[in-house]
């Protein structure tokens, strides 16, 4: 409770300094129209943006439901414009209802390792790349996979910090994926040739679950948990993933 009465404080004070403390509240925290590239005034006042920009960075580690909108406005703190300060003021008038609202951590007696990964197929107008992976990608399977060995790389990470603190894990991790072809390829010990070009980065993903290290679970794009944080969403998908996410206004007595 000490924790979220911070970040509420915390929260009223970036709406303030922002001059947004009685602005309307909207339900997401950045709009799922798409964006069309036009010529766009670089914003007034850059130094603003980037201590704004800055403060809901920090925000990002108990309020994840805003990690995308942030990371995105992010992108563009180098020259801000008209528009994505908009975009910004977007995120203020989200955060004014629910500056309550925050992460919930719980004990259980069951402790599992899932993770989740997904990557938006050319979602960014500006430049065609996949949440900002290397290359243009010229299928899904080849972003999704990729994000797929990021994930993979992480939960590795995550098994020896814990088995470092004496944290015995009861089940092997599990990563879900939305891509049937991934999760396919991932058991797969042979590669089609139009994946050919994946083989060199990729291959561990398939050594780790040969080894039973991990599995490659598929799920449906309607559960998928990470979508929250590579797409906008629409208000009805956001406000399911915000409480699966533990993001909750606080307890009542």
């Amino acid at each position: 409770m000490g924790l979220m009465l911070h970040q509420h404080k915390y929260t009223l004070d970036i709406l303030t300094r922002a001059g947004m403390l009685s602005c309307k509240h909207v339900d997401t925290p950045i709009s799922t129209s798409k964006a069309t590239i036009l010529p766009d005034p670089l914003f007034s006042d850059a130094t603003r943006f980037c201590q704004i920009i800055g403060a809901l960075q920090y925000l990002t580690f108990t309020c994840s439901d805003i990690s995308f909108a942030v990371n995105r406005v992010c992108q563009f703190i180098h020259a801000p414009t008209d528009s994505y300060w908009a975009v910004v003021k977007r995120i203020l008038r989200y955060l004014r209802g629910t500056a309550s609202h925050g992460l919930h951590i719980t004990c259980g007696s069951f402790f599992a390792l899932h993770g989740f990964t997904d990557a938006d197929w050319v979602g960014i107008v500006e430049d065609r790349k996949s949440d900002k992976q290397r290359t243009v990608a010229r299928s899904s399977t080849e972003p999704k996979y990729k994000a797929l060995a990021n994930g993979t790389v992480e939960v590795i990470w995550l098994q020896y910090l814990l088995t470092d603190l004496q944290i015995p894990s009861t089940s092997t991790p599990i990563i879900w994926c939305d891509n049937l072809g991934d999760t396919y390829l991932s058991a797969n010990t042979v590669f089609h040739a139009r994946t050919k070009h994946v083989e060199v980065d990729y291959h561990f993903v398939r050594d780790r679950v040969a080894k039973k290290e991990i599995q490659i679970h598929f799920i449906s794009s309607q559960d998928q948990l990470a979508d929250v944080f590579t797409k906008p969403l629409p208000t009805s998908s956001f406000i399911v993933f915000r409480f699966k996410l533990r993001v909750d206004p606080p307890p009542t007595a």
